[in-house]
């Protein structure tokens, strides 16, 4: 083997690039699932027509897609100011003290393990390349792989709560009132295990326990919201 050969740099795939728009995608089709499911059962539940079931879910689907953009649209965008903020802060401090900000960046190296002169030869030569970056990067934790895309996260956000809100209409293919409450459960949960799958699938984990974690909380969102249907048509409200 070769020096060049060893020395070669491989491909490598990491999940920490798609963290921003994975997270929005997955917690967008888990809502959608489970808002517009949990609606529709405890209006099925309520002893409510097919149509009034049919306007309700529709309604959450719209109401939740564009809440989910714009929460996730405004959340974001605060994170990118508090990461703006820490960029201005500390290219002012590197613009007004220089050598503090050398000793500083040396001692998260030596900290790290680092020998002390390696560390100081290892800050010096990043401070003569990139020092802005370099601190934004060892000393807050930025990252251009993780940076916040407040749209890309508002898209995402909306268009996984509206593929994963459609699921429960399936239900409705169900001939009699008691079954097609039955069927938009079924299908919810089987609907919220496929997104635990493929969520654990994007992120490089093992499926079974967000699997479990999705279905078990959806299934106890809809048996609460079946109660609730349920007491108010008992009650006449």
């Amino acid at each position: 083997m070769t020096r060049h050969d060893r020395f070669t740099p491989h491909p490598e795939s990491h999940t920490a690039s798609r963290a921003g728009w994975l997270r929005a995608a997955v917690l967008g089709a888990n809502d959608g699932l489970v808002s517009v499911a949990s609606l529709m059962v405890g209006l099925a539940a309520s002893g409510a027509s097919t149509s009034t079931v049919v306007t309700g879910g529709l309604a959450g689907l719209s109401a939740g897609a564009m809440a989910m953009a714009a929460g996730e649209y405004v959340s974001v965008s605060s994170q990118v100011d508090v990461e703006n903020a820490d960029r201005a802060k500390e290219a002012r401090e590197l613009a007004e003290a220089p050598a503090e900000e050398l000793a500083e960046l040396t001692a998260i190296y030596e900290s790290r393990g680092v020998p002390r002169d390696l560390a100081r030869q290892v800050a010096e030569a990043l401070h003569e390349a990139d020092p802005l970056q370099a601190h934004l990067r060892d000393e807050l934790g930025h990252s251009e792989h993780t940076a916040a895309n407040p749209l890309q996260a508002a898209l995402a956000s909306a268009a996984s709560f509206l593929a994963g809100g459609f699921v429960p209409f399936l239900g409705l293919l169900a001939s009699t009132g008691t079954a097609r409450l039955w069927l938009i459960v079924a299908v919810t949960l089987s609907g919220l295990a496929l997104a635990g799958a493929l969520a654990a699938s994007a992120a490089g984990t093992t499926q079974l326990r967000p699997i479990l974690r999705v279905v078990i909380g959806g299934g106890l969102a809809m048996a609460v919201t079946a109660a609730v249907g349920q007491l108010a048509h008992v009650s006449g409200i």
